[in-house]
């Protein structure tokens, strides 16, 4: 490979110089496409804020889209610690007398005394069968397996319907131990009381005649272990009615409520009432959200005259149409319904100055107190303000929509501005190529000039009669 040194022959430092002149010929394209790419990332990310901020604002007005979100009802305990209660839209508004007579409970059984001395005891081989209303499960022990192994076998058997085994160590009254295995229900209620039965000689029969002598696994069958807790279903009264259930839950007595017995009392009420304090939650939630909505578009439309720094979508036609058309929708009256109302001012809801909504809570609390179903429909119907502002909403955010349409040309462009950057960087290059061959050859030139240069001095000073300092 040939050596390389460009400006050995002229002194000039032609690698800087050609580097100099390729920078400052790139120098003003490469910072306006710097410039638009900025401008165009800009702009992407005021639309995803803008797109973002609308979904927000959608995703609380489909919160107001179904009449059950109108029609929520209230369940309230005069005492909490006797019951409690929820209460569903279906629920029908009165109020009832309640007393809890009775809470449910969990059966337990244990082993008699006498059974086994340590945790280690064998028990003796069959199968065990567990049995709780309709569903039971089985259990095979061996010859060589312990109290312990038992325990095991039992809460990791296959289709336990809910039996948890335990094991107790106590005194045995005669100043030493004993184990004793416990079988627990994991629910309460008479429906899941445990039945225990065993097959000892293996011919497939359950505490036949063979299988009840009170030893090996017969001791662990219901007529030899005790019941330490009984099963018990909770009951309770309303409107002095009883009602029994097999857990402290009652949802069928009354349409659409829950009352949830805690402990045993009587003489209490349970009210149902529409919830005003949920739809009042509800609205407020739609105004901050709204009203946050707004915040974004002023923050993207903004124009700052001291500092001279717009917002990133300024006079933007997409912006302005979503603005307007929200705002217009928020603003004018709603055709076509059933409802009292057909503004949001009727509701004590108005527009300030700066377009965010404010709430005057005496006018809504009178709306609620006097029109609370119709207060529902008015934003909940067919072309009711919640359902017109999620479809408009819907049209301007989903993938076909035009904020996506914007963003993807948008980055269409960004995608053109680092092609531009390497149809420049080829340029360049050559441009590069070009400028070192020519000033390779200048280098050239210069150097045999001074070659030239040189000899001819030396002729010149040997002539006769030539001056010669030196001599």
């Amino acid at each position: 490979m040939a050596i390389s040194s460009p400006g050995i022959g002229s002194g000039l430092d032609i690698t800087s110089l050609v580097s100099q002149l390729v920078a400052a010929e790139g120098a003003t394209t490469a910072n306006r496409l710097s410039q638009k790419e900025t401008e165009y990332l800009a702009d992407i990310s005021a639309f995803g804020l803008l797109k973002s901020s609308l979904s927000s604002f959608q995703s609380t007005v489909s919160g107001l889209k179904g009449l059950s979100d109108f029609q929520q009802r209230a369940a309230t305990s005069s005492d909490s610690s006797i019951f409690s209660a929820t209460a569903f839209s279906t629920a029908d508004i009165s109020s009832y007398d309640i007393e809890v007579v009775q809470l449910s409970q969990a059966q337990k059984l244990i082993s008699k005394d006498g059974y086994f001395a340590t945790s280690t005891d064998t028990v003796g081989a069959g199968t065990l069968k567990f049995t709780q209303d309709s569903s039971s499960f089985t259990v095979t022990v061996g010859a060589t397996d312990t109290v312990e192994d038992v325990r095991d076998a039992i809460n990791s058997a296959t289709g336990n319907s809910g039996v948890r085994a335990a094991i107790l160590v106590v005194d045995d009254g005669a100043g030493g131990t004993e184990s004793k295995l416990v079988f627990s229900a994991t629910t309460t209620g008479l429906d899941n009381a445990i039945t225990v039965e065993a097959d000892e000689d293996g011919n497939s029969q359950y505490n036949d005649a063979g299988d009840i002598d009170a030893t090996g696994l017969s001791r662990l069958i219901n007529a030899n272990i005790e019941e330490s807790v009984t099963a018990l279903d909770g009951k309770i009264k309303v409107d002095s009615q009883l009602v029994t259930s097999s857990s402290n839950d009652f949802s069928s007595v009354l349409n659409g409520v829950t009352i949830t017995a805690k402990s045993v009392g009587s003489g209490e009420t349970l009210t149902v009432a529409e919830d005003k304090a949920s739809v009042t939650s509800k609205i407020n939630a739609f105004i901050s959200s709204y009203n946050t909505l707004v915040e974004t578009f002023t923050s993207l439309s903004s124009y700052d005259a001291d500092t001279e720094i717009a917002g990133a979508l300024l006079g933007d036609s997409v912006l302005r149409s979503v603005e307007s058309s929200i705002r217009q929708h928020i603003t004018s009256p709603v055709s076509g319904l059933s409802s009292t109302f057909s503004t949001l001012a009727e509701l004590g809801i108005t527009t300030d100055d700066d377009g965010k909504l404010v709430l005057d809570q005496t006018e809504l609390d009178e709306v609620l107190e006097s029109n609370f179903d119709d207060l529902g429909t008015f934003f909940t119907a067919t072309n009711g303000l919640s359902t017109k502002l999620d479809s408009l909403i819907e049209g301007y955010v989903n993938t076909t929509g035009i904020i996506n349409s914007r963003t993807d040309g948008l980055q269409t462009s960004v995608d053109g501005i680092q092609e531009q950057r390497e149809a420049l960087d080829r340029r360049l290059g050559s441009l590069e190529s070009r400028l070192l061959k020519q000033f390779g050859a200048l280098d050239a030139l210069v150097n045999s000039l001074q070659n030239q240069s040189s000899f001819l001095t030396q002729q010149l000073a040997n002539l006769p009669g030539a001056f010669n300092p030196s001599k």
